[in-house]
């Protein structure tokens, strides 16, 4: 566990070689262990491959699984400035970057803002898609209609209550795990003002479900990138097709392993992302 602005985070370095920070999949659920547990990432099974060669380093993204969070308006640079964070703690200057699922938004963030520090990236099943945006804002439509109903008090004793997630059941909202693992947080939850509250969590998801496609940068951002990218795209209704395709429009000179879904396989996925990273 490091701190990080005021925020403990929980990681694991796994393996040796150049570093490659590793933004975890799983939604508003992304620990690191869902990199060896989640749908095609289990199936794939890239931390039998990547560390054979390459410095893997996984963290539970804040607000998910043992590492803290703050009640604040969340956006995109606050994930990837926890990543920065974490190889500034290291002592790495610069490293390959790698997201899968909802991870690949704070890549893309990170790369924008800090495009010295990125020595290439990629993007495995990128978000977006007209019904990745609206799922997400039902929501967080869902909690705050649970916070306006029944109080902030009444979202801790829910979150309290079970050891479901964000996306399991939206009422408890994305502070969950912080509550369950925190008295202290869940104390200074329940007892803020709740109409700032509102307010607050309505502008965070305005800010991050804002596209019908793959949100993280703003496009005019990702063109002016000079960055080695390789694109896996995913095809269901989280991870539109279309998604990744604009993020190989947007990232100049990024290569699209135009393969489907059924042709990820541990045989074909490690080889294919480690041909990329050897060649950067």
């Amino acid at each position: 566990m490091v701190d990080i602005d005021g925020i403990a985070t929980h990681y694991e370095v796994i393996g040796d070689g150049p570093p490659l920070l590793m933004f975890s999949p799983g939604g508003f659920d992304a620990t690191m262990d869902k990199w060896r547990s989640l749908g095609v990432y289990a199936r794939v099974r890239l931390l039998d491959h990547l560390p054979a060669k390459y410095k893997c380093i996984v963290f539970d993204r804040r607000e998910t699984g043992t590492s803290g969070g703050r009640v604040e308006r969340v956006t995109w640079s606050h994930f990837g400035a926890q990543g920065r964070g974490l190889l500034d703690r290291l002592g790495i200057e610069r490293a390959h970057l790698m997201g899968g699922c909802m991870g690949c938004c704070p890549v893309a963030a990170f790369a924008v803002e800090s495009p010295e520090r990125v020595l290439s990236m990629i993007h495995y099943w990128p978000v977006g898609g007209a019904k990745y945006r609206i799922n997400g804002h039902l929501r967080f439509a869902r909690h705050l209609a649970y916070v306006e109903e029944n109080g902030l008090q009444a979202v801790v004793d829910l979150v309290l209550g079970h050891d479901k997630g964000f996306s399991q059941d939206p009422r408890g909202g994305p502070w969950g795990p912080v509550i369950r693992n925190e008295p202290g947080f869940a104390r200074a939850y329940a007892a803020q003002n709740a109409e700032h509250y509102k307010l607050l969590v309505a502008g965070m998801v305005r800010g991050m479900l804002d596209r019908d496609t793959a949100p993280g940068a703003e496009p005019e951002d990702l063109l002016r990138l000079d960055i080695p990218t390789l694109i896996v795209p995913g095809q269901d209704a989280a991870h539109a097709t279309s998604a990744a395709r604009y993020l190989e429009e947007c990232i100049p000179g990024a290569q699209y392993w135009d393969v489907p879904v059924d042709g990820q396989t541990e045989a074909t996925a490690p080889n294919r992302i480690l041909e990329f990273l050897d060649g950067v």
